[in-house]
Parts: C-alpha cells; structure tokens; sequence
C-alpha cells in the first residue's frame, strides 16, 4: 500500500480505468466536491420530505423484494433500514484483499455523489472517514447474485457504520466496534432510504472487475512482446506483420500489433535465418498474431469502456429526482452489463493464454532447428516438456472457468427478483483466469529465453536484447534437469512486477 499526502477531490467528472488504478494505487486522502456535497445533501432532504407523505416509496417506507407492498410506520423507519442492512450481511467465504474493499467503497461514493440515492451526508462522511484513516471495511469473497445490488458484500461494506461487522485495521481483521471506540466515532442511526442506498447496486463486481481489467490490458500489451521473443526463437517469417497487409483490414486493434511488432523487432535477422520456412507459412500461433491479439484487444476494450460506464453510473433503485420533484424506480440495480462484459473478457483472457501456451509448445517441438525441449542431452535430459504440462493444466481450468456465469439466472425472493445477473461467479472466475493466464505468460518467456540461446545465428533486436539481457540477469539458462517451479513461479511475479515499466520502455500501444 502507498499512501500519498496529496488530497483527492470526489467530482461529478468522468472516471476512467486509469484514473480508478491512479486512486487505487496511490490511495491519496478523500474529500467531496462543494457541488457533490450540494447534491448530496439535496437528494437526503428530497428523501425525508417524501418519506413523510402518505404513499408508498419502495424500500423508504415499505419492505423490500417481494414486501415492497408492506407499509412500515414513520417510527419504524430507523429501524428498517437498521434491519435491511443486518439481513442482508449473508456473505460467505474468505476476506477479499483490502484494495479490493477500499475500491468498491470509492465507486460507492461515485454512486453517492449525484444525490439521486438519496443518502445524507452522514454515511457518506464516516465512509471517508474510514478511508482516510485506513479502516476498510471485511467483505467476504461470495454471496452476489449481481441484482437487487451486490446485497451481500455491500451489507458487509455497510455494517461497520453500525459499530457491527469487521474491518481490516492496522494489518489485521478486527472487529469494528473496537476500531469505532478507539476513534471515538459513535454507531450511525439510519435515515430513511439509506441502508437501501448502501447495499443497492453493483459496486462490488464493478470493482473485481475494474482490478481485473487493470491487469489485463497490461497483459495483453506485453502479450505482444513476448510473442516477439518467440517469434525469433522460433525464426518466422517478418510478412504477417507488415503494415501493408494490415491495411487490408478494418480491424485498428491488428494494425497496433503489428505495429509494435514492427518496432520491437526492427534490427533482429530472424526471419533471414536458414530453419526460416521457405514458403513463410509459419504456424497460426505465430502468423496470426494480429488477428488473435488483435481480437483480444477488442474485446478487453469493451470490458473497459462497459465498467467505466457501469462505475460512474448511479446503480440504485429508486432513485430521487429533487429538482423535478419526481421518484422513479426501476432497475439500475441490474448487473448484467457487467456479468456479460466480464464473461466476454474472461474469453478473450483465456485465448491469450492459449496462444500463448501453443506458441511454447511449438518452440518444444524439436523444430526449426531448436532441439528438442530445449534442452542439451534430450533423453537423459527432459528440459522443458513437463513446464508445458503445467501450461496445458492451466489451460484446461481456463476453458472450464470460461463457461459463462451470465447465461444462468437462479430467481430469487419469492420470484420478485426472477433474473438476476450472477455476475459475482463472472468476476471470482476471471480473477482466476488472469491469475493462470499470468503463469502461461510466464513460462513462454522463459521458454522463448531459453530457445533463443539454442538459435545460434539469431541475431535479436536492440530492444528484445535489453529484454533478454534482464532476464537472464534473474533466470539462468538450463544446462541441464533441474526443478522448475521456482523458476516458473518466479517467472510469473516478475512478468506482473515487471509490466508497466516494459510497455513504457518499448513503447508498446
């Protein structure tokens, strides 16, 4: 965790992914814009106004799901959304990681801050409160459906504003109650609406999503990179990505990889080597990089584009309109655009990794010249054939885990909630088909590492002879047998720890 001096002011501006890994990673103070606090504190007024009329406002003065036609009294109202929030804190399994927690809570507040929730300024406060003093509320991994709201993780988010549930607290998980009265903060009583305005919404999946994306569009940039390094190793042809080519299409995502192929092998004679195929008909996991890559891309930047929208929208229901004096309920609760955009991703994610795994494979071939698995002695020596077991394992989890969530709906409550998203089991899944696609990633380095230094007439670029150069700064070439999980585990942190700073090096779009 890096935590900055500077402030960050909540506005009513337009975040993008890169602006909510900017807040993530540098976790700056928080405070709200005059015009939010404005809006704010005109939807709660707008709230209690409606909410001592004689009529029915869903989950202000009725039950919720299915009881939204049973009336509470004005002196129940307290202690309805008291009892919403309670009711509604079923999670189940471990503590997500706090960045993950400290996320959701921010793209709450962006939910927060139109004032159309109809939330006071006093959850709002202590939400920031407990940002700026590093108390994050303990959520547990699972129990969303992704509608009505991620109820369940949101309620955990909600309950330490009650003095109930857990937080993560100086590098543990500690009850809150103990935290609030080490604060000297008091438990919060609820207005109308506002327990409702605290679990409603898809704040949840939105962030396990935006956290996933973040990691994927780095590696799908360096995915080129690597796919570079193998295509030396492996002596390819240099048509496939040659810019006159790629005009023939419309795709724009191609023409980028190929053009940073252009530009991270200019200099390199690989394709000039005598194992070269003659007719340059190399393998699909090479020739069609631009297409694949290129397909990927696509898809990465529609998850993007559909998050951001879904982070900066106000998913809650109902929702208050003060200045037309109007209440409209409806179904901005629905997860669906993220369940479907993060099944999509999920896809595109594992197809990067199965590329990536068929273009190692090809370099353990005993073809173009490289022996085989890549290893002196094959035989006595079986170099790197059972790594790309491991690959192959990995892979078969992912086509499973690619099954997508968003096509099932199990109804909820009493049929009332009869479709619902189920974008949770979308967003616990791609986590872990990025977590594999990482390690294949990996391992083609090391493997296309290796290859090169069997490819004794190639001559790499300037640029991937910097790369190959720090590489075996940390990995050594294999001589001969010796245990690979380290090397592949190792492999896999410094790809991840690595990223950014490559893409900014080699200027990789």
């Amino acid at each position: 965790m890096t935590r900055q001096t500077n402030t960050h002011q909540v506005t009513l501006d337009y975040y993008t992914l890169q602006d909510l890994r900017a807040i993530a990673d540098t976790i700056p103070r928080l405070e709200l814009h005059p015009n939010v606090i404005q809006k704010i504190e005109a939807g709660a007024q707008f709230v209690l106004e409606k909410a001592a009329e004689d009529r029915y406002i869903y989950g202000t003065n009725t039950g919720f799901g299915s009881l939204c036609e049973t009336r509470v009294e004005n002196e129940e109202m307290e202690t309805l959304q008291f009892n919403h929030v309670v009711s509604h804190a079923v999670g189940v399994g471990e503590i997500v990681p706090a960045r993950l927690s400290r996320l959701m809570l921010f793209i709450k507040l962006l939910t927060f801050r139109t004032g159309h929730t109809g939330i006071s300024m006093a959850p709002v406060q202590r939400l920031i409160d407990m940002w700026n003093n590093d108390i994050v509320p303990a959520i547990p991994k699972k129990g969303t459906v992704g509608a009505s709201g991620d109820l369940a993780p949101l309620a955990h988010m909600a309950l330490p504003l009650l003095g109930l549930g857990k937080v993560h607290y100086k590098g543990e998980v500690v009850e809150s109650a103990t935290v609030l009265e080490a604060m000297g903060w008091e438990p919060l009583r609820l207005k109308p609406k506002e327990g409702l305005a605290l679990t409603n919404g898809v704040q949840y999946i939105n962030a396990r999503g935006a956290l996933a994306l973040m990691r994927i569009e780095e590696m799908m940039k360096t995915a080129d990179l690597f796919a570079a390094m193998s295509s030396q190793a492996f002596s390819t042809s240099e048509t496939f990505y040659q810019a006159p080519y790629h005009e023939t299409t419309y795709h724009p995502e191609r023409k980028t990889v190929a053009a940073n192929f252009r530009k991270v092998l200019e200099g390199s004679n690989h394709y000039e080597l005598p194992t070269c195929n003659n007719s340059k008909q190399d393998p699909y996991s090479f020739r069609c990089i631009p297409q694949v890559h290129g397909a990927i891309r696509q898809a990465v930047n529609f998850a993007i584009d559909i998050i951001e929208k879904e982070c900066n929208g106000v998913s809650d229901n109902p929702l208050f309109f003060p200045e037309s004096d109007q209440i409209l309920f409806g179904g901005n609760l629905h997860g669906e655009s993220t369940a479907l955009a993060l099944d999509f991703v999920a896809m595109a994610t594992s197809e990067m990794a199965y590329i990536s795994e068929r273009r190692t494979y090809q370099l353990l071939s005993g073809m173009r010249g490289l022996p085989d698995f890549l290893v002196n002695q094959p035989g006595l020596n079986s170099g790197f054939m059972i790594v790309q077991y491991t690959a192959a394992a990995l892979m078969n989890e992912n086509k499973v885990l690619c099954t997508p969530a968003s096509v099932d709906t199990i109804p909820t409550c009493q049929l009332q909630e009869d479709h619902v998203s189920m974008g949770g089991t979308s967003s616990y899944k791609l986590e872990t088909i990025v977590d594999n696609a990482e390690y294949i990633l990996g391992i083609e380095l090391l493997t296309a590492v290796q290859a090169i230094d069997f490819n004794k007439p190639l001559k790499l670029s300037p640029a991937t002879q910097k790369l190959y150069d720090e590489f075996r700064q940390h990995f050594t070439f294999m001589e001969r047998d010796r245990v690979m999980s380290d090397d592949m585990e190792r492999a896999r942190d410094y790809c991840a720890e690595n990223r950014a700073k490559w893409i900014e090096q080699f200027g990789l779009a």
